[in-house]
């Protein structure tokens, strides 16, 4: 049977001419059993269309890290390492990971209790909910209707010390039924999303790019991020902002001194935009929570310097800017008509290319709610490449 790659199906909220060229379902592969001829095709949709959809799959934990190390083949560990949050149990990651014990680069991950898994005797797992994480939450009453937020865009990535994963592959073995919840902005916009329950939404990195004015994407291709040391443990005190885009600045994470034991040498700078490996395409890729400093190269010679931001490089490092800055570039390529919340069905299997796409859960669960996926993503083997000299030329 040749592949076939479909449209996924939209939401009567998305803006279909931008994303039309954002997933595909693919029919004609068993992502259980790819051949090398087959894995070439899967790739190449990949990071063209940023995501990949198989219906009815049945893949095996062992099967799942398979494909995922496919992209690449040098990577080994899960990406936040294979004891998954550090160290520590400060870590916001901690309640939300369980690992498999046969194959630990895969991670169990959803809601409730669940029983005889895969080596594990019980596992209570635990839907990350925004009533945990933000500054302030919807009021109980609207909750109750079905009111909800975005929980924290992301990048899976540890930030510190291990690289980014270039893919990440989501398996839905149970999904349980309810009705859609109604996703507030509540930053003054009045922005909502209806979505499916228990969600995860996902935002074009490309668009995110590409939306920008001409003195932002200047900005963006001259700048890197530098990204706190083990920073899921230094936000852990902290508020995220109502949209899930980052943190407000409260001064509430943890201090330096008080991490982990850290090195220099491991902190993560990285471009602002990633270069798509496959079609060559500026993805702005940035974890807002987590960006700590930001580093900005001068123009190039003969750019022109009106309008422009920072002409001469700077390096920013005051929380409440760097994250004002990022917010700004940012939050226009999460409006609703922009993001695409994925409609789960039990043995969906989701494959998205990380370094191309934001994401983040959404909704939440009352507790008897059994929720139960599989998650895999690699620290990768190398860096994400960010613009080239004449991308910068281009731009700036």
């Amino acid at each position: 049977m040749a592949i076939e790659l479909l449209p996924l199906p939209l939401p009567a909220s998305a803006d279909a001419s931008k994303l039309a060229e954002f997933g595909r379902e693919v029919k004609g592969i068993n992502p259980a059993e790819v051949s090398p001829e087959e894995f070439k095709e899967i790739e190449q949709a990949l990071y063209k269309y940023g995501a990949l959809l198989f219906r009815d799959a049945h893949v095996t934990p062992a099967q799942q890290y398979a494909l995922t190390k496919a992209f690449d083949p040098q990577s080994e560990s899960y990406g936040h390492g294979n004891n998954k949050t550090g160290e520590t149990k400060k870590s916001i990651l901690h309640p939300d990971l369980k690992t498999i014990p046969s194959v630990p680069q895969v991670q169990l991950i959803g809601n409730g209790m669940v029983y005889n898994h895969e080596g594990l005797a019980e596992a209570r797992l635990k839907h990350p909910s925004h009533t945990t994480f933000h500054k302030t939450r919807v009021s109980a009453e609207d909750e109750a209707k079905g009111v909800t937020r975005f929980y924290r865009w992301h990048i899976d990535a540890a930030l510190y010390d291990l690289n980014p994963p270039r893919v990440t592959t989501l398996y839905g073995l149970t999904v349980p039924a309810g009705k859609k919840q109604v996703c507030r902005y509540d930053d003054g916009t009045r922005d909502e999303l209806e979505v499916p329950l228990g969600t995860t939404a996902f935002v074009s990195g490309k668009l995110m790019f590409e939306m920008l004015p001409a003195e932002l994407k200047s900005l963006a291709v001259r700048s890197k991020v530098k990204y706190a040391p083990h920073p899921y443990v230094w936000m852990a005190p902290a508020h995220a902002m109502p949209t899930g885009l980052g943190i407000e600045s409260e001064g509430l994470e943890l201090p330096l001194e008080e991490l982990p034991e850290w090195e220099e040498s491991k902190l993560k700078i990285l471009p602002m935009v990633w270069k798509n490996p496959g079609t060559g395409g500026l993805h702005f890729q940035v974890h807002p929570c987590g960006a700590k400093e930001l580093l900005v190269d001068p123009l190039p010679e003969g750019a022109s310097r009106e309008g422009a931001l920072y002409p001469d490089g700077a390096h920013l490092t005051d929380l409440k800017e760097v994250r004002g800055l990022l917010y700004k570039m940012q939050r226009p390529a999460i409006a609703p008509s922009l993001v695409y919340p994925h409609d789960w069905r039990e043995n969906d299997f989701f494959l998205f290319h990380n370094r191309g796409l934001l994401h983040t859960v959404v909704g939440a669960f009352t507790p008897d709610q059994v929720r139960a996926f599989h998650q895999c993503n690699l620290a990768a083997s190398d860096e994400p490449a960010g613009p080239t000299a004449e991308d910068v030329k281009k731009y700036a």
